[in-house]
């Protein structure tokens, strides 16, 4: 018997949530045997039901949820023997694993478009013992995402993420990062460092235009600057869109890797738009690691 789960936050999508749970449940039950609906009560249960789901050798995981739900979906099933296929119906702010698989922003949308026999592999990220899907940031700018009131950020949308960062503009610190990176070592001046999975990052979907979403590689950014004008002029370069390295930025992949601070402080990370692990901090690529549905026609 053909099973799947569709595990669903509450939370997200405000009260169109039961709405569109009905929905998916109706379309995933015309291609499935039985469709298992689960609910979160709070973090950690979309992880947990995951991977329950994976040890009972489901076929598919379904989340439907914002980026941190299916961010925890994700991390449930990854690095288990048996891994099912998995999708998702976006409910979040930003969605930008959804951007990268060219799946509908529109909830309603995205249920009906979604058809079993449109998948992908895709590339998943390893933090010290976590997951990532999108991106890790770390530095002053990831600093005032982390501090993003949870009220604004419902109210503002990414926008919030902005408000914040200029706020810390003016408080811009540089610091010396140790990278090493595939066995090459080097010391970095930076305020932000940021190493994506995907062309979309903060909703940004040409951020990164080289980064596919199985390409096997981890695609790190860093902003070139000691001073606040250093850093006000690498805007317009990160805006347009990063494929190689400028005066004001630099590009470079890697598939496995450490960054810490050259004078061993801590300083916290930003996972998947959430607060993670402080530095010093392990990162490699877990390559065509899931095979997930996306949207019916892949972007150029």
């Amino acid at each position: 018997m053909k099973q799947a789960l569709l595990i669903v936050n509450p939370s997200s999508g405000g009260e169109k949530a039961k709405e569109f749970k009905e929905l998916a449940e109706k379309k995933l039950n015309s291609f499935f045997d039985q469709v298992i609906v689960k609910e979160t009560e709070k973090q950690g249960d979309a992880k947990q039901f995951a991977y329950e789901a994976a040890k009972q050798q489901m076929d598919s995981v379904f989340v439907m949820g914002g980026d941190g739900t299916v961010n925890e979906g994700i991390s449930g099933l990854a690095e288990q023997e048996y891994r099912p296929k998995f999708g998702f119906f976006p409910l979040g702010t930003v969605n930008d694993l959804a951007r990268a698989l060219n799946i509908s922003l529109d909830p309603e949308e995205a249920i009906q478009e979604f058809d079993i026999n449109q998948t992908t592999d895709l590339d998943i990220g390893k933090i010290n013992d976590s997951y990532f899907m999108n991106v890790v940031a770390i530095g002053t700018i990831p600093e005032a995402v982390n501090n993003v009131d949870v009220e604004d950020k419902t109210k503002l949308g990414k926008l919030a993420y902005f408000v914040s960062a200029a706020k810390e503009l003016a408080n811009t610190q540089s610091y010396s990062f140790h990278l090493n990176l595939d066995g090459k070592e080097e010391t970095i001046e930076s305020s932000t460092l940021l190493i994506g999975l995907t062309n979309s990052i903060g909703g940004f979907e040409s951020l990164l235009p080289e980064a596919e979403v199985n390409d096997g590689k981890l695609h790190l950014i860093y902003i070139k600057d000691q001073s606040l004008w250093d850093t006000v002029k690498a805007v317009p370069d990160l805006l347009k869109g990063v494929d190689n390295s400028t005066n004001n930025l630099a590009y470079l992949t890697f598939s496995e890797g450490k960054i810490a601070l050259k004078n061993e402080e801590r300083l916290a990370t930003n996972v998947d738009g959430d607060e993670g692990d402080s530095l010093p901090v392990h990162l490699k690529i877990l390559s065509q690691h899931l095979l997930v549905y996306r949207g019916i026609s892949e972007k150029e």
